[in-house]
């Protein structure tokens, strides 16, 4: 029987036996288990039907448990874990030899990051290991943004769902990687890249990887909904040209009315670009249980979070 609830104890007991529970972070759900248990992790790549190359991000309470799990950690990376932690940015750095391959996908590294969602942290502060934790979806479809998206996904398979309310900021973490010290972006997240270079400077960008990937979040097809979305430039011209189908619009800001369209998802009414962020996921599950025939929508002012955006957009329609 799943249970959605906000008791850690309950989430705390499975974990501690090697069942995977669903936690809340401020950027998705996760599909958690406990990092240091094989079985468990194994059971993460089966729930999920994850490729095994593609690895893991842990989670851990606080910047001081990264000594015991990574080494070599460079002068650049500390630095942002001090000033972004506990938040949505993922490190990628060497790993000590008591973390399993599994995690790594068999790399010397490994993704590891510090949620900023106070159940979560609260229930990483009463374990004594840490947790991998990719979203809570099956493989390449839309990340949960709360407990109902994690259940839709999951109606067996998973006993306990951590009920945090909707993640805050709505996209997944920003991750880092280093060759030696020089700070390569491999994949866009809730934290925009610029506030990252503010930080420690110009950071290289290698996002896509579908045989090898570096990290997760960087296979070229991802975060896609079932319904088909397609990329266009003139909405409204679309919809009037195919009004006999079933459409869907999803739009950055209410700067048109889609009379035709079946269902319409504006991301932000005022065009502010941190809601059309927050609101990015859950309008697009919306949009993927209405049965519609096709799901249309535009990429967003390429600034700020609207790289990212834009990134999980042209991921969801890739071929």
């Amino acid at each position: 029987m799943q249970r959605i609830t906000t008791d850690i104890n309950l989430a705390i007991n499975s974990l501690k036996i090697g069942k995977l529970v669903a936690i809340p972070t401020e950027t998705v759900y996760g599909l958690a288990g406990d990092a240091l248990n094989e079985k468990a992790l194994e059971q993460i790549f089966t729930l999920k039907k994850r490729p095994k190359h593609n690895p893991l991000i842990l989670h851990i309470s606080s910047y001081e448990k990264l000594q015991e799990i990574t080494k070599n950690i460079p002068f650049k990376a500390k630095k942002l874990a001090k000033k972004f932690w506990p938040g949505p940015l993922t490190l990628v750095l060497e790993k000590k030899n008591e973390i399993s391959n599994t995690v790594s996908a068999g790399k010397s590294t490994i993704a590891v990051r510090v949620p900023n969602h106070p159940l979560t942290l609260k229930l990483l502060n009463s374990i004594d290991f840490p947790i991998a934790a990719p979203s809570a979806n099956p493989s390449g479809f839309i990340s949960p943004t709360s407990a109902t998206h994690v259940s839709n996904f999951f109606k067996d398979g998973l006993d306990v769902i951590l009920n945090g309310g909707l993640c805050s900021k709505g996209l997944e973490s920003t991750i880092i990687g280093f060759d030696d010290d020089n700070p390569i972006l491999y994949r866009h997240g809730a934290i925009p890249i610029s506030d990252l270079e503010d930080c420690i400077g110009t950071i290289r960008k290698k996002i896509k990887n579908d045989l090898n990937p570096n990290s997760p979040g960087m296979f070229s097809r991802h975060y896609s909904p079932r319904t088909p979305l397609i990329l266009i430039n003139n909405l409204s011209k679309y919809v009037y040209e195919n009004k006999h189908k079933k459409i869907g619009v999803l739009s950055f800001e209410k700067n048109e009315v889609f009379t035709l369209a079946t269902k319409h998802e504006i991301l932000s009414i005022n065009g502010d670009i941190d809601e059309a962020a927050k609101n990015f996921y859950s309008a697009l599950h919306s949009l993927d249980s209405k049965n519609l025939d096709i799901i249309i929508t535009t990429l967003l002012p390429e600034k700020g979070l609207g790289k990212t955006i834009n990134d999980r957009l042209k991921r969801a329609v890739a071929n």
